[in-house]
């Protein structure tokens, strides 16, 4: 069969699947999610015939020297995903899409006045998850609004790459080029565990999984290329992480302890205001041990509100108790997925008890 039949057999799959998405949406009840799933499906579309083959782009003579690097980089890392840490790359990032725009996508994340807890939304093909995503600013910004309106904290945030678990195979997209190579490795290793373990409805799990696959690949695709001037680096990335993550954990615990405190609402309100002034004066005590590096700035210019802290404790939480279990696998990654894969498969109560000393 010709390389064009399959991508054409190809383009078929990927229409059937849209359309099947767009019917689900359809069945779903509300006009509102209708309209939620038809961008979803035309913003995924647009990616899927966006795509450029990386291999039939680097035959290009006129391709710029710093994107053709970037891409001998990918393709690297892809073959060490598979061959060192065993992630099931298939044709997972052998493409590259375009996008004309600062962010693939923007996920709406929201919490009750008074809770640290996310709201959950649930998907027909993803399962639940604690956020929303649009494919464009304006819609995430449109359903944020409705969800302020209903009192709840939202926060809104720019994604730069997603995994569909497997249900599209996952490009290359121009919103992460100008990242460190390294970096750029750990989001392939991350979005790549999505499809080793993925349970609906347990964000926490799911990410602070993939978050513990990502830091450890990094640590592994350093060592393998012997880039021994790039490994400080990236340890002291992981270190300002882990501070960053301790420093917001920390307060989300004082919150949730405020939270379930007798107080009127007004007298909740002025305690939880007065707790977000202590949490950007520890930002910037901490800060001032970091040599001038600001990449959090941004995070803490916004509200500080439940939903914002939320996000952290979803990628974060659960990161301790995978990497325990990644030494009691003795640092053998085959093992430790299976070990995963075991866990993810019990009741979620049997599940919790199993990782109740990390909560």
């Amino acid at each position: 069969m010709s390389a064009t039949s399959l991508h054409s057999r190809s383009n078929r799959a990927n229409r059937m699947k849209l359309a099947l998405l767009v019917l689900l949406s359809v069945l779903l009840i509300s006009c509102e999610t209708a309209r939620y799933y038809s961008q979803a499906a035309r913003g995924q579309l647009a990616i899927v015939f966006g795509r450029e083959n990386i291999e039939r782009l680097l035959a290009s003579r006129d391709l710029p020297t710093e994107l053709r690097d970037k891409f001998n980089e990918v393709l690297l890392i892809r073959q060490y995903a598979l061959e060192e840490l065993g992630l099931p790359v298939e044709s997972n990032y052998s493409t590259f899409v375009y996008i004309e725009r600062e962010h693939a996508i923007w996920n709406v994340f929201a919490a009750p006045e008074f809770s640290v807890d996310p709201v959950n939304w649930c998907y027909p093909i993803a399962g639940c998850a604690s956020y929303r995503g649009y494919f464009t600013e304006s819609g995430a910004a449109r359903y944020a609004k409705e969800l302020e309106l209903d009192g709840l904290d939202v926060y809104t945030g720019g994604i730069d790459a997603y995994s569909t678990l497997g249900w599209f195979q996952d490009s290359l997209l121009s919103t992460v080029l100008s990242r460190a190579d390294y970096q750029l490795a750990g989001l392939i290793f991350h979005e790549l565990a999505h499809q080793i373990v993925y349970i609906s409805g347990d964000t926490k799990f799911n990410e602070s999984f993939a978050t513990s696959v990502e830091r450890e690949g990094i640590r592994r695709w350093l060592k393998h290329g012997n880039q021994i001037e790039k490994i400080g680096t990236a340890e002291a990335d992981i270190q300002r992480q882990q501070q960053f993550v301790a420093l917001v954990t920390d307060y989300r615990n004082r919150f949730d302890i405020l939270y379930e405190s007798d107080l009127l609402d007004h007298e909740t309100r002025k305690k939880k205001a007065e707790l977000q002034e202590g949490l950007r004066q520890g930002y910037q005590e901490l800060k001032q041990g970091w040599n001038g590096y600001d990449g959090y700035d941004s995070w803490f210019s916004q509200s500080l509100n439940n939903a914002q802290l939320s996000t952290v404790g979803s990628y974060n939480d659960l990161v301790p108790f995978f990497n325990d279990l990644l030494v009691q696998s003795d640092n053998n990654l085959t093992l430790f997925f299976e070990e995963v894969s075991k866990i993810a498969s019990l009741e979620k109560v049997d599940r919790e008890e199993r990782m109740q000393d990390y909560f």
